[in-house]
């Protein structure tokens, strides 16, 4: 895990709210920006602090790495002057357990400050021309006491702490993002999924499956969570529905997004015809593998992906 510092004054809002960063690829003359390009050097479980207008005020968990991703329409005319193309990174923010401006301890800070692309000056004061920073593992946990979070605790379980998330906020951002017919079609899906994959249905799946079903791993970093019924097919609310979920390895979840296995309400796993053996003997799962038996709540999206399992021809 890697802690970042990012500085938007005039995008926090929408950012915080939105639950995600963007960032244009190169400044507006085109030039090369370390601390744009670093977006593209966050990886899911980073933590990210959030400072604007003096003070960080929310810490976030990265939970989508970057995709490259137009400007998004939601900032009107802040940020003219950047270019249309940038980098959006998905990530779950909540507010900080006690807001910190970094100035009033600045003698403590300012020795752990990078030397280069540092996020504030020595005096205090924000650097205007970075917008994300790495900072080092020291400087992130004297800034997670400072917080209030626990240094000694998972970060992960500390964001979540505090979640002020609910149903009616989320599938109102949902809704208004899908319709906003001036924002790209594409934009409005990752802006969508950004602002469910925030932690609220990450969450709920964890609940029920801690761990990933075919592979027994626990590790949270390491697993995704997928969506049983596709978001296509979902309605807004079945989308963030936790039992609408299963925690998989990325390269289960590739087979599973794909209809190639599917699993009954038992627990026996189904595995299509056209997914070969070899794959599954270098993924080292069995054919005839069965997991924990479904709960009752989770038959109904699982029929559903059962019956796209079976209607894959190839």
């Amino acid at each position: 895990m890697a802690f970042w510092w990012v500085n938007h004054k005039q995008t926090r809002d929408h950012e915080v709210r939105g639950g995600y960063l963007w960032s244009p690829m190169r400044n507006a003359n085109g030039g090369f920006n370390q601390t744009y390009e670093n977006m593209t050097l966050v990886r899911p479980g980073d933590t990210v602090f959030s400072y604007a207008n003096g003070r960080i005020g929310a810490i976030g968990q990265v939970i989508e790495a970057a995709s490259a991703s137009p400007k998004p329409t939601e900032f009107g005319n802040v940020g003219d002057y950047w270019a249309n193309e940038g980098w959006l990174v998905g990530v779950y923010f909540t507010p900080a357990p006690k807001p910190l401006q970094p100035k009033a301890h600045i003698e403590a800070i300012a020795p752990m400050l990078p030397p280069r692309y540092s996020p504030i000056r020595a005096n205090g004061d924000g650097n205007q021309g970075c917008y994300l920073a790495g900072i080092s593992d020291a400087l992130g946990l004297l800034l997670l006491a400072f917080l209030g979070v626990e240094a000694t605790a998972s970060v992960a379980s500390a964001l979540h702490i505090n979640d002020v998330e609910n149903d009616m906020e989320v599938l109102d951002d949902i809704h208004q993002i899908e319709g906003d017919a001036t924002i790209p079609e594409t934009q409005r899906l990752q802006l969508a999924k950004a602002r469910i994959g925030q932690g609220l249905f990450r969450k709920r799946v964890m609940l029920v499956d801690p761990h990933c079903r075919v592979t027994g791993v626990e590790d949270s970093r390491l697993l995704i969570a997928s969506h049983i019924k596709p978001w296509r097919d979902a309605s807004n609310a079945e989308r963030i529905n936790g039992y609408n979920g299963i925690m998989l390895s990325p390269h289960v979840d590739a087979l599973f997004d794909e209809r190639l296995i599917s699993f009954d309400n038992d627990g026996r796993m189904l595995v299509h015809s056209s997914l070969s053996q070899d794959v599954l003997d270098r993924w080292s799962i069995r054919r005839d593998l069965r997991v924990d038996k479904f709960r009752t709540e989770q038959s109904d999206f699982l029929e559903h992906h059962r019956k796209l399992f079976y209607a894959r021809t190839t």
